[in-house]
């Protein structure tokens, strides 16, 4: 049977991509944590690791170990939690992942009127940029994942998880005000000349950006790269380009130095989810529920 103190160590390095990032998780130094990991690639009889110079990536037979091994610790942790409210020596708890605006205009007041509602329950909050997380559910490292999508991107596989759909979110073209174009019906033709400010390669909102823009037939020139929308909307107000930048992010746009129009012709969103294990604790339910449009009641 594996021991399940060595299957931890394999999901650990799975999560983190480096032994010496998971070591530090762990408490452990990298070449205790390494004989962990050499002790049950012995048992196993095969490579669940391959080391490189950034980092390190799971084989085929890590993956399979990694899917296992987070449903057999979260396995482990739902029990230790049983036990421990069974003897009420321990509050609720609820661990959430998001990414960072999210986390900055859906997260907060949600998270307020939970700790109204349950004072003693220990609530945290970790950034988590998509599609990172669904395996730190599985684990019940998080509780609850709050995750999105962009167009032209895809979902991970859910992996028995419950997903479902909070809100489309719109995206917006934003220009500096003044711009030229910033007037009457705007398409993303029309902008084709211009330099743009958005995530680098393989970023979602990059992928969403040259995605929309293969649909218009266009090629766009990104000459700012950030994934962090502030920076992008002080970019723009700077003169410097234009970015398709979500409604959420835009409530306290400064509108003297920025002009915000829709696309004519398109409707683009990111559509942002909820995802947590199908049987959710009591907390979870709740948080879902202040989180979801009309059911904060």
């Amino acid at each position: 049977m594996l021991d399940p103190a060595r299957l931890r160590v394999l999901v650990e390095i799975g999560h983190a991509g480096s032994i010496t990032a998971a070591a530090a998780r762990l408490a452990f130094t990298p070449s205790a944590l390494s004989q962990q990991l050499a002790k049950l690639e012995r048992e196993l009889g095969c490579r669940l690791v391959e080391r490189g110079p950034t980092g390190v990536t799971l084989t085929r037979q890590g993956e399979v170990l990694l899917r296992h091994g987070e449903r057999v610790l979260g396995e482990l942790r739902d029990a230790e939690r049983a036990v421990r409210a069974a003897i009420e020596a321990e509050p609720e708890s609820l661990a959430i992942g998001t990414f960072s605006s999210a986390g900055k205009v859906l997260v907060p007041e949600a998270l307020a009127a939970l700790r109204e509602r349950h004072p003693r329950a220990r609530l945290s909050l970790v950034d988590m940029e998509p599609p990172d997380g669904y395996g730190l559910v599985t684990s019940r490292d998080l509780d609850v994942l709050i995750t999105h999508r962009y167009p032209g991107g895809t979902l991970p596989p859910d992996n028995g998880l419950h997903r479902s759909r909070l809100l489309a979110d719109p995206l917006r073209v934003v220009l500096p005000a003044g711009h030229p174009k910033a007037d009457g019906k705007i398409t993303l033709r029309d902008l084709q000349d211009e330099d743009w400010i958005s995530g680098a390669h393989g970023i979602p909102n990059r992928v969403c950006l040259e995605f929309l823009a293969e649909q218009a037939g266009i090629r766009p020139h990104v000459a700012y790269e950030t994934r962090d929308y502030e920076v992008t909307l002080a970019l723009v107000a700077a003169g410097l380009g234009i970015s398709l930048v979500p409604v959420t992010v835009l409530g306290d746009v400064d509108c003297e130095r920025l002009a915000v129009r829709v696309l004519s012709g398109a409707k683009p969103a990111r559509e942002i989810f909820v995802v947590h294990r199908k049987r959710p604790p009591r907390l979870v339910a709740e948080l879902v529920g202040l989180l979801t449009p009309g059911r904060a009641g």
